[in-house]
């Protein structure tokens, strides 16, 4: 007989690909880590996992088995959902992670609905990239990631995961009150590609989207100056450090005293926000008006 807990390990080491970083996310030591693994294979009677130099891959028998991993463990959310929902699961913590601009859009204004339509549901929030959430939301860190889009992210019908659209936005350009462009009604990228680029740091979504939208302009960026901080990259485009591209929300509020913001001519960069849970989740009675509270607050936003 499989044991449940002996899958979550190993989706755990196929999604981090070694053992320690594995162990980490679970609060195991590498050690029963890999004694789970050991008692797994021994339980399917197949080596499930080679390790190298660098790191642990899936054999074609642990590939196999991580498919049905995936099915396993979502009916076991699923599980989950029905009996809490059978036992009226009105009240509990929920915690949801996500990026800065999120929480202020669309989080913070569905902690305040929650309190109007579920008063039993406590919210516990994080700000962390999207990057960053979904993982955790796999590791059992959290149940819900309000992320990003981006480059290498699970797909919208990942077998792990639940998505929930919510909204998208456009990236707007944000250059010096002095810029040459600074006097048109749009800012067309390709006429940028001389100029120094603030941004994120590589490995946060936004990163990404510039990165690609300049790209679909022609050119590289040279990134000259790195903030995740949005505040902290138009202070740095009022000094003249060089333009940006910035999420439209994250404008909100700002002092753009020394810049000029213009739409991106063309088609602009956009980032598309969605909340993300463990596969089979989407139906908990705690977790269930969670979404539909942040998709209420997102037709707002």
């Amino acid at each position: 007989m499989i044991e449940a807990r002996r899958l979550h390990i190993l989706r755990a080491v196929a999604d981090h690909r070694t053992v320690t970083a594995a162990a980490a996310a679970l609060y195991l030591t590498p050690s029963a880590v890999s004694q789970q693994l050991t008692a797994l294979e021994q339980e399917t009677g197949h080596r499930l996992v080679e390790r190298g130099a660098r790191g642990v891959r899936l054999t074609p028998a642990g590939e196999i088995l991580l498919g049905h991993t995936n099915a396993v463990l979502a009916q076991l959310e699923r599980a989950e959902a029905e009996l809490a929902a059978y036992s009226s699961g009105s009240a509990g913590t929920v915690t949801v992670a996500s990026f800065a601009t999120g929480i202020g859009l669309v989080v913070a204004p569905a902690l305040a609905r929650l309190a109007r339509t579920a008063p039993g549901i406590r919210l516990r929030v994080q700000d962390a990239e999207g990057d960053a959430s979904l993982p955790m939301v796999l590791d059992r860190q959290i149940d819900v990631a309000v992320a990003v889009e981006y480059r290498g992210a699970p797909d919208a019908d990942d077998p792990r995961l639940a998505h929930v659209p919510l909204y998208a936005e456009p990236f707007d350009a944000v250059v010096p009150r002095d810029h040459r462009l600074a006097d048109r009604t749009q800012v067309p990228l390709a006429e940028l590609a001389k100029d120094p680029w603030i941004g994120p740091y590589p490995g946060n979504p936004c990163h990404d989207v510039v990165v690609m939208a300049c790209e679909h302009a022609g050119f590289q960026p040279s990134l000259e100056h790195s903030s995740d901080d949005f505040r902290a990259v138009v202070a740095l485009a009022a000094a003249d450090a060089g333009v940006a591209l910035v999420p439209r929300s994250a404008l909100h509020g700002m002092d753009l005293a020394g810049v000029v913001v213009r739409p991106v001519d063309g088609v602009a960069p956009t980032r598309r926000v969605f909340a993300a849970v463990r596969r089979g989740a989407e139906a908990h009675p705690l977790i269930r008006p969670v979404l539909d509270a942040l998709s209420e607050s997102s037709t707002s936003a």
